[in-house]
C-alpha cells in the first residue's frame, strides 16, 4: 500500500500566503516520515492558485529522501517547467468527467484536456517522469453533468491506451458513499488489473473511515491524504470539503496490518508542525 501525503492540496485553498521558508520547513519534515510520495507543489498559474506561486523556489530547498516528489500541472506550459526539476518524479493532471468542472478547474473542455494529456504523457516519457492522472468528479458531480460507472471506465480505458500507468479516482466534493466507492473500485480493478489505482477522496471526518475501508477492500493501491484533513479543492464549490486525514488512513491500515513502514516519531513532529502552519493562516 502506498501513502501519498498532499500538503499541496492542504495549502492551495488558503487565502493568506504561507511564507516560502515555512513551507520548506514543513515539507522537509514530511520527507522524513517515509511516505511513498509527497504532493508538494504546483505549476498552475499563480492567478489561479496564488498560494503555490513559489513552488519553483521551494523545490531546490527540499532535502533528498526516499520519498518521491509530485507536482500538479494544468497545461503543457506548466509541465514544461515542471520537468526541468530533477528531483520531481511525478506530474499530476486533473482530468474531470464533468464538463463543467473541467472548465472551472483548467479552462478546458474534456476533449481539450485529453489532448493536453497526450502532450503531457509524451513530455513525461521524454524527461523520465511519470504522469499521474486524477479523474476528478469520479463519483458524481453537483452540476447535473452526465455520470455513470461505465463513463468512468471508458475514461480510464482512454488513459490506459495513452500509456498512463497511475490513475487516482477523486471524490472532489466529498459526495461519494462507501457503496459507490466500492462499486467503482471493484469495476476498475477488474477491468484494468495492470493499472495502479489510487484514491483521492475528500470527506468530513465522520464519514472518512467508511470511505477508506470501502476503497481498500475493493482494490485501491494508493491513498492520498493530508495531515489533520486540511484542504480541499477551491475550484469545486464555495465550501471546501477537507482531505482524508492521513492519520485516519493510517489507523485503518494499521488495523488491517497493511500500513507502510513509517517513522512514527517524525510523523508526530510533522503533525505538530501542521498545526502551526495551518493555524497561523
Amino acid at each position: 500500500m502506498k501513502l501519498i501525503e498532499c500538503p499541496r492540496d492542504a495549502m492551495q485553498g488558503m487565502e493568506t500566503f504561507i511564507p516560502t521558508e515555512q513551507k520548506v520547513r514543513y515539507l522537509n519534515q514530511l520527507l522524513q516520515v517515509g511516505f511513498d510520495t509527497l504532493d508538494c507543489g504546483s505549476f498552475v498559474s499563480p492567478k489561479a492558485i496564488p498560494q503555490l506561486r513559489d513552488t519553483a523556489e521551494v523545490l531546490p530547498q527540499l532535502k533528498p529522501s526516499a520519498t518521491k516528489l509530485l507536482v500538479i500541472v494544468a497545461n503543457t506550459r506548466g509541465a514544461r517547467e515542471a520537468v526541468t526539476h530533477t528531483n520531481v518524479t511525478y506530474l499530476g493532471f486533473p482530468l474531470s468527467i464533468s464538463e463543467t468542472f473541467q472548465q472551472r478547474n483548467t479552462n478546458k473542455s474534456i476533449a481539450e484536456a485529453l489532448n493536453t494529456l497526450e502532450e503531457l504523457q509524451a513530455l513525461c516519457v521524454a524527461h523520465e517522469k511519470i504522469l499521474v492522472t486524477y479523474i476528478s468528479m469520479g463519483f458524481g458531480n453537483p452540476y447535473g453533468d452526465p455520470y455513470s460507472v461505465d463513463y468512468v471506465l471508458q475514461m480510464i480505458d482512454l488513459l490506459n491506451t495513452m500509456g498512463v500507468s497511475i490513475v487516482s479516482l477523486a471524490d472532489t466534493v466529498g459526495a461519494a458513499t462507501p457503496d459507490q466507492i466500492r462499486q467503482l473500485y471493484q469495476a476498475a480493478s477488474r477491468a484494468f488489473p495492470a493499472l495502479e489505482l489510487g484514491a483521492h477522496l475528500h470527506s468530513s471526518p465522520a464519514h472518512a473511515l467508511a470511505k477508506i475501508e470501502a476503497a481498500h477492500a475493493a482494490g485501491c493501491q494508493r491513498f492520498d491524504g493530508a495531515l489533520k484533513g486540511f484542504g480541499g479543492c477551491p475550484m469545486a464549490k464555495d465550501e471546501l470539503v477537507g482531505n482524508l486525514a492521513t492519520e485516519t488512513i493510517l489507523t485503518y491500515l494499521d488495523s488491517q496490518r497493511d500500513a507502510p513502514p513509517l517513522n512514527r516519531e517524525a510523523l508526530a513532529h510533522a503533525l505538530t508542525l501542521a498545526s502551526e502552519v495551518f493555524a497561523a493562516h
